[in-house]
């Protein structure tokens, strides 16, 4: 299914054209403004067929959109790991309430717990819903070359910093993607195993509604990630490699 966001021309065959002014990604509820009608339409996109304005279908229930970045992050971190920016890192864990998931983005040395943080590098799945976009200057439904594009005139001293050598996790983010792409995504949360030491198997989700959960072989955790459950989280300003 083409990207769907806010700004983006629909057809109603009711209705005729009109502009959808919000959008939930996760629901498949949407507004749209009609003509001269001062009043937004809420409409439904698996029950109400709506058309992009060149008359093809949005089929909600049949095609979902993806309703969390994660994956389009993954493939694009994997294309600059390729091209000599391995030291660029996506750390993915859970909000609280567990229905979405954050994202962050950070480069120099792999440091977990003390990640550097830099504006517009960190996100949720939350604020996607609604956007589907990384607020980089990108379009909903960007490319992963696009996507390194928008994020070099966002931030081009903040991905300089990405340049460099890490090859060991290189290597397991590759396997990791090769796995799971493009359906599902990692997350970096704690379990823990039924005799209560940490698992060191990688809490996978699909990115979209209607996947069915992964039940491929186990992954490992990031290497040293397990190493950071064992010992006490005392700051240490140096790399993990």
């Amino acid at each position: 299914m083409k990207p769907i966001a806010p700004g983006t021309v629909i057809f109603h065959r009711y209705r005729g054209y009109g502009v959808l002014t919000a959008v939930n990604l996760l629901t498949g509820w949407v507004s749209a403004r009609f003509g001269n009608e001062q009043r937004c339409l809420d409409l439904n996109l698996s029950t109400d067929e709506v058309q992009h304005a060149d008359g093809e279908p949005i089929l909600f229930r049949l095609s979902p959109p993806d309703r969390m970045p994660h994956a389009r992050l993954m493939e694009m971190v994997l294309k600059l790991h390729a091209a000599g920016y391995q030291r660029l890192y996506l750390y993915s864990w859970p909000k609280d309430a567990g229905m979405h998931w954050r994202w962050h983005l950070f480069t120099g040395c792999r440091t977990w717990l003390q990640r550097p943080w830099r504006e517009g590098w960190y996100g949720s799945g939350a604020d996607y819903i609604f956007n589907p976009v990384m607020g980089w200057g990108d379009l909903p439904g960007a490319t992963a070359e696009e996507l390194i594009d928008a994020l070099a005139r966002f931030d081009p001293e903040g991905l300089a910093n990405a340049l460099g050598e890490d090859e060991e996790h290189a290597v397991w983010f590759r396997r990791i993607c090769e796995a799971l792409l493009p359906d599902y995504m990692y997350s970096l949360e704690k379990r823990l195993n039924p005799d209560g030491s940490v698992s060191n198997v990688l809490p996978v989700y699909p990115v979209r509604q209607g996947v069915p959960d992964y039940d491929g072989p186990s992954l490992p955790c990031p290497p040293g990630w397990s190493k950071l459950h064992y010992v006490n989280p005392i700051p240490r300003h140096f790399c993990y490699f």
